[in-house]
């Protein structure tokens, strides 16, 4: 199998060397987001816990016990709950773990480097859904099923890898093996004032066609309030994160036989209706914002409604920050021309690095097997001490547990129907296209298309230059 090392738009190969020197510059921005000597502390852990519902499991949690593991995950109150936990996961199973928190960007960047140069110096890491045909074709990372069919390591009825969410199961997915486990991850939502739907007598949109209608009817650009925000950043995971569930409602395909296709009809047309949404009732500014902008503003009640991730509401019902509390309301993303409704496939799963030693593993499991059970994803949610308890729970179940729905009551009206119908209807596991090529691919789209958003080409003269510059990635 050909080697394939793409990392960003400019180059289809990485200078490991100049990579290295790029992280080394990084390492004080990481710093800033340990706590401790490099790691994480300890002094805000809940305490041992009760280990009885863990070994319930036929399995010996002990069985390699003394091996040391580290695992980095990105700073979110997701990850600091579980982090919170870790020294249960100590006791029940003799492995010490250090866990390292490490940007977004940075995460992304620090894994490859561990993974292509063999170190194993992260056991796991939070990684993006989007890498895994990298990791897979390069064979950084072990495939799952091995270690989920082992009597040894899982036990399947306690477990029940079937219960967590079909899509992000696909999504952690390559040739039809797991290669991640989902621990957290959201689901896109249209979320809307109630309060002024209903004073216009308006209803969340159905269609592409009633988003705009309401945008228009709700928009007052004099008055500070605008009827419409959907992040304008260039980013992979930003404007492509929007840009995406648009391009596959209009009916759009990422490929042509193998080639990926991104100035198609379809694409042109949808990345017209981006533009002209934001251009007609939305801030100027909006084509620079990233969703904690978007939410921020929707909190101060300058925007009437946006579509996002459905972990946005801790931001929007925070009394202490937001003037829109008791009168935010959801619902799934409306149908596109093309009759879909199409969501983003996003969660932050475990791997397995490939370098490790057989112990350490086996180590590496437990530790995945533990994080991404019903218990510690329990854990972390409704019984979690946080003042922000998760909400992007990775098991179905659990999304329709009476628990989790009174811990979430105060996220506003029909949050878990709308977020839990779009989970299993909505999410589209082939939202961007799945290839190791990805990182180059989705910077590129992301700068054409914020070069339409903000004017300074045509949406097909901005899908017609990264369709060139994609043609080179994938020759490369």
């Amino acid at each position: 199998m050909k080697k394939i090392l793409s990392f960003t738009q400019d180059s289809g190969n990485v200078n490991l060397a100049s990579r290295r020197r790029v992280l080394k510059q990084a390492a004080s921005a990481s710093a800033l987001a340990m706590v401790g000597p490099g790691f994480l502390s300890r002094a805000y852990a809940q305490g041992a816990g009760d280990l009885s519902p863990y070994q319930s499991a036929k399995i010996n949690w002990r069985q390699v016990e003394g091996q040391q593991i580290t695992v980095a995950v990105i700073p979110a109150s997701y990850f600091e709950n579980l982090i919170s936990l870790v020294p249960q996961f100590e006791q029940l199973t003799g492995i010490k773990v250090r866990m390292e928190k490490v940007p977004p960007g940075q995460i992304r960047q620090k894994a490859m480097l561990d993974l292509s140069s063999g170190t194993g110096t992260y056991a796991t890491h939070a990684a993006d859904p989007m890498y895994y045909p990298l990791y897979v074709a390069n064979k950084w990372v072990d495939p799952l099923d091995s270690y989920l069919n082992d009597p040894a390591l899982t036990d399947p009825v306690w477990y029940d890898y079937s219960d967590i969410l079909p899509a992000w199961r696909e999504a952690d997915s390559v040739g039809g093996k797991p290669y991640g486990v989902p621990y957290d991850g959201e689901v896109t939502v249209q979320v809307y004032r109630k309060d002024l739907y209903d004073a216009k007598g308006l209803k969340p949109a159905d269609t592409f066609e009633q988003l705009l209608s309401n945008a228009q009817a709700l928009n007052d650009p004099d008055n500070r309030q605008y009827g419409l925000a959907l992040r304008g950043f260039a980013g992979a995971g930003q404007n492509m994160y929007i840009y995406p569930s648009i391009f596959r409602s209009f009916g759009g395909q990422w490929f042509n036989g193998d080639k990926v296709i991104v100035n198609s009809p379809e694409a042109v047309k949808a990345l017209e209706w981006y533009v002209n949404a934001l251009t007609k009732y939305a801030p100027a500014a909006v084509r620079n914002w990233n969703w904690p902008d978007i939410a921020d503003a929707f909190s101060q009640g300058t925007v009437a409604c946006y579509i996002d991730a459905h972990s946005s509401a801790a931001v929007i019902t925070n009394p202490q920050k937001s003037r829109v509390v008791g009168k935010v309301a959801y619902a799934r993303w409306p149908k596109g021309p093309d009759g879909k409704r199409v969501t983003s496939i996003w969660n932050w799963g475990f791997p397995i690095n490939a370098a490790l030693k057989d112990d350490a593993k086996k180590a590496t499991w437990l530790f995945i097997a533990w994080a991404t059970s019903a218990e510690t994803q329990a854990r972390t949610s409704w019984k979690s001490d946080s003042a922000t308890p998760r909400s992007g729970l990775n098991r179905t179940s659990l999304w329709k547990a009476p628990e989790f729905a009174q811990a979430m009551k105060g996220a506003g009206e029909n949050f878990i129907p709308a977020a839990l119908e779009s989970l299993e209807h909505d999410t589209d596991v082939e939202w961007r296209p799945r290839v190791p090529q990805w990182p180059a691919i989705g910077d590129t789209m992301a700068v054409a298309i914020q070069a339409a958003l903000v004017g300074e080409r045509s949406a097909k003269a901005a899908l017609d230059q990264a369709q060139a510059r994609i043609d080179q990635i994938m020759k490369a």
